[in-house]
């Protein structure tokens, strides 16, 4: 049986038709990425946007600004790779700083982190996501065509020494790649404080056309870290939190499964996108997008911003991960790295 939760409204909330409330904005401020993941990119021939197309630090912080004021009350900063943007601690201190805004986190790939870490904290990130999919320089190189695997790792220890705990380590599994690593990460959440998230693979990239054969389902990985470890449930850290929780009965962290694909959570999100080039999108998989920049560029008004994402709100369908098997076939013509993690 599924439980259905609500997120509570708030005093100018953003409500669709479903009685969902967007209070989650995740901002990407970059379409660039330093790895080329077999799922997500490419190995070369990538067009980026445009400098020109890509949102100034004052815009990002004008429509934010906007959707606090609508009862948006937490911002993700994404890309792409958003530690490749030019002096981001400004961007994250620009944020923290909007009335309204509650919890500032980024999700990155590490591989910057070490020297930035301490510089986003002083801004006002509370919390970081690090996308790291093998704890083994080899298989690294594979899934990720790069060779960085110690900075990544040097990041997380800079987290760990900065006291930025719980760290939350994003492993997307891929069957035959680094399926066999799922008990090292297991044994790396009960070592250290970190969470680390399993979520399985979406047909959003523009990588590898791998998606249906190379899906591990959350709950084969469960059983297979139960075999070996005894987990206790601890839900979700929110009703609209995407990630399902468990805890070791013997270990410092935890595990988190995100399920989008066997087990839709659609109906209880409350996030909402902004792309590094202005575009608004309602959903993850959105087939509309609403022009933002077009409307700052061409003097419109913060009402008038308001107004658009209000609409872009009440257009929200069920959800796109309801039925992912039309993606398969018919991917988006938006990539991952331009929508934004």
């Amino acid at each position: 049986m599924t439980t259905t939760f609500r997120t509570p409204p708030v005093a100018g909330a953003l409500e669709d038709s479903f009685g969902r409330v967007a209070r989650s904005l995740r901002v990407s401020v970059t379409d660039r990425c330093n790895l080329r993941c077999l799922y997500c990119m490419p190995e070369d021939g990538i067009r980026w946007f445009e400098k020109s197309r890509i949102l100034s630090y004052e815009e990002i912080r004008r429509i934010v600004s906007v959707l606090a004021s609508l009862g948006v009350r937490e911002v993700r900063l994404t890309g792409g790779e958003p530690l490749l943007r030019r002096d981001l601690p400004v961007l994250a201190r620009m944020i923290a700083d909007i009335e309204g805004i509650e919890d500032l986190a980024v999700t990155t790939n590490g591989l910057l982190l070490r020297p930035l870490a301490g510089p986003l904290l002083e801004a006002g990130v509370k919390r970081f996501n690090v996308h790291l999919d093998s704890l083994e320089p080899s298989t690294f190189k594979v899934a990720s065509r790069r060779e960085d695997h110690a900075l990544v790792l040097e990041g997380l220890e800079e987290l760990e020494r900065l006291g930025a705990v719980p760290i939350k380590v994003n492993v997307v599994l891929m069957r035959g790649v680094n399926d066999h690593e799922i008990l090292v990460f297991a044994e790396l959440a009960r070592r250290r404080p970190y969470q680390v998230r399993f979520i399985e693979l979406m047909p959003l990239g523009g990588g590898e056309a791998m998606e249906i054969e190379a899906l591990v389902p959350g709950h084969e990985v469960r059983r297979r870290i139960e075999e070996a470890y005894p987990l206790e449930p601890v839900g979700r850290e929110r009703p609209s939190a995407p990630a399902t929780v468990f805890r070791f009965r013997d270990g410092v962290g935890d595990i988190g499964f995100i399920n989008p694909v066997t087990e839709p959570f659609c109906g209880d999100c409350d996030r909402v996108r902004l792309t590094a080039d202005g575009m608004f999108r309602n959903c993850l998989f959105a087939r509309v997008e609403t022009d933002l920049k077009a409307i700052l560029r061409g003097g419109g008004t913060d009402a008038e911003i308001a107004a658009a994402v209000g609409a872009g709100v009440a257009s929200k369908g069920p959800g796109g991960c309801l039925d992912l098997k039309p993606y398969y076939s018919d991917r988006l013509a938006r990539k991952m790295w331009q929508i934004g993690g």
